[in-house]
């Protein structure tokens, strides 16, 4: 394996998913890469060793972006033009109860490990390119606008990095270097029919054999990928105790213990299998300590996997405006192109500055959740001998994951509900030619509308991180990013505004508290976050515009709207009204009658 040459010899005048994104440039070249670069680099003792690592935080930056390159050109030439036809194919489950793959999906599988793209964040000592989420977090978007199914399975590398840090050696040696060269697919198998967000709920059961071999029985169900050879089961070991803490994490291997009792007939996603699984007394292996598979595993799991559906929901996002952008620039009506029309030109500008909002607090939460890992993984492993220093990191460790816990769910939200907009407004753009299956806009919205759903339903990345937003972390977050630099005169309007909207969103802040209890909170959770979000992605638009004039017009453009927005949000929470909970019966209606 060479993390610094591409395995296929693509040509210059390709296609290029990586280089033909200016945003995604632009935020590569401003991301302190080289930073990260020598955190996760240990650094660069690993050069010694393996002859791909890097030597200095120069090469490793390099190595990013040729890897980040080649995998473009694969998405543009290779994985997008087979992306319909996965579509239409979708995954079979055979007689004999295994499940076939789109022949697409197998071939861009195969293109994947050829090219030693399938272990992105796992350790040089496994094969892996031992790259840092923000990288992967590219890679991810790239995958999912050339195809947003075969994501669910390029995604699922969170699989082995679970693996990785919370087993035992001997098990990191038996599967690590599988996923690495791509022999290897996983699943997450969390959900169950009465255990679905409610993974306290958990039923299926674990249990010591008379051998001393654990073994895992009972059904899980809406599981991507569950046809994978390593399955991270979470399963209750401790039948006395009802909650999350009688549940611990297992490894699972496909098999005959294993039945794949049915495919899920989706709306989307077709080329990512959906399985309902039966686990008949599986041997399994405990995966870390018995009693942490939720409390410490699975919500380390589910982080990875949340920043991994908002990168899905980029790659989504952008595949569908550029199809709106082209197509409102070449259609002609009422004798000009229909770009030239304000309402759709307003609709364009609208996603387009949905889709760079979302990937700028993407981005900036990966890079959070990669400074929290250096600070972690320099106390573990290489502890300065300096109390202060290690006291420094301690401190720096624990305000990352502060932001990582308001940031993750932020950008899961965020991200999801943008591409659902942005796909239902390509579809608009081309009128009725969008709802037709002559243009991938209708595919786009249906691979779009799973993003608000699964790994946490919009409702419950509110819920999460609107106690953030109550701490003031998002507050220290904009104040941070106002005081980061002397603002130049075109930004300073732009900076006042961004200081009001901040005021306003103190406000709410203050006068949810005033309220007893959570549940005015709870209540108005999503008006909280959503002002939240209006002005971080300020904050980081008018970072980008003082890093290039070319940004300015789009901070001046976000915060002029958006400012209105955040004082509408705010009468709103500050109305009072609970009528939701209190007059809920005359509100919505009785329940339908059943027939």
């Amino acid at each position: 394996m060479n993390a610094t040459r591409p395995s296929e010899p693509w040509g210059p005048d390709m296609a290029n998913f990586f280089e033909d994104n200016q945003e995604i440039q632009f935020r590569f070249e401003h991301m302190d890469l080289a930073g990260i670069a020598e955190m996760m680099e240990d650094g660069f003792k690993y050069a010694a060793e393996f002859d791909y690592a890097p030597r200095t935080a120069s090469e490793a930056v390099d190595n990013y972006r040729r890897v980040l390159s080649s995998l473009g050109q694969l998405c543009a030439e290779f994985i997008e033009p087979r992306a319909e036809g996965v579509d239409r194919t979708g995954a079979r489950l055979n007689e004999d109860g295994s499940v076939s793959y789109a022949p697409g999906t197998v071939e861009c599988l195969q293109k994947l490990a050829q090219a030693d793209l399938m272990g992105f964040t796992l350790p040089y000592r496994f094969g892996g390119l031992n790259f840092p989420n923000i990288i992967y977090t590219i890679a991810t978007e790239l995958v999912s606008r050339a195809d947003a199914a075969l994501m669910n399975l390029f995604g699922l590398q969170g699989i082995a990095e679970t693996i990785d840090a919370y087993a035992g050696e001997k098990i990191k040696q038996q599967y690590l270097p599988g996923f690495a060269a791509g022999k290897f697919t996983g699943a997450m198998v969390l959900t169950e029919p009465d255990a679905g967000s409610d993974l306290q709920a958990v039923k299926v059961r674990a249990y010591l054999d008379e051998a001393g071999q654990w073994r895992v029985q009972g059904v899980k169900r809406f599981i991507t990928n569950g046809c994978g050879e390593v399955l991270l089961v979470l399963a209750r070991s401790e039948p006395e105790i009802s909650d999350g803490r009688g549940l611990s994490l297992f490894l699972v291997e496909r098999g005959p213990h294993v039945v794949v009792r049915r495919l899920e007939d989706k709306l989307g996603i077709h080329g990512s299998p959906t399985c309902e699984l039966q686990f008949n007394d599986a041997p399994a292996k405990l995966i870390g300590e018995r009693q942490r598979g939720l409390i410490t595993y699975v919500m380390a799991l589910m982080n990875g996997a949340r920043v991994g559906i908002a990168a899905q929901s980029l790659g989504i996002g952008e595949a569908a405006y550029r199809v709106a952008r082209q197509y409102a620039h070449t259609r002609r009506q009422f004798g000009v192109a229909i770009e030239e029309l304000p309402a759709v030109r307003d609709m364009l500008v609208e996603m387009r500055l949905d889709l760079d909002a979302a990937r700028a607090l993407t981005y900036e939460t990966s890079g959070v959740v990669d400074r929290q890992y250096g600070a972690l993984r320099k106390l573990e492993l290489d502890p300065p001998d300096d109390k202060d220093l290690i006291k420094t990191l301690r401190n720096q460790e624990r305000t990352y994951k502060r932001l990582a816990g308001m940031l993750t769910p932020m950008s899961k939200y965020y991200a999801s509900e943008m591409c659902n907009r942005v796909a239902n407004n390509a579809i608009q753009v081309l009128g009725g030619s969008g709802y037709m299956r002559d243009y991938p806009c209708e595919r786009y919205l249906r691979d779009a509308r799973i993003t608000t759903i699964y790994e946490g339903t919009s409702q419950l990345q509110i819920v999460a991180a609107v106690r953030g937003v109550m701490s003031g972390t998002a507050e220290k977050v904009v104040d941070d990013l106002l005081a980061s630099q002397t603002w130049p005169e075109p930004l300073e309007t732009v900076v006042d505004r961004l200081t009001e909207a901040r005021q306003v969103l103190g406000r709410i802040v203050a006068y949810v508290k005033t309220q007893p209890g959570t549940t005015y909170m709870d209540l108005y959770g999503r008006q909280i976050v959503d002002a939240a979000i209006d002005v971080i992605c300020g904050g980081l638009f008018l970072r980008d515009a003082a890093r290039s004039p070319e940004r300015v017009a789009r901070a001046r453009r976000w915060v002029s709207t958006r400012l209105p927005h955040v004082k509408y949000l705010c009468e709103w929470v500050l109305s009072g009204d609970t009528g939701t909970l209190s007059e809920f019966p005359v509100l919505a209606g009785p329940p339908p009658e059943q027939d």
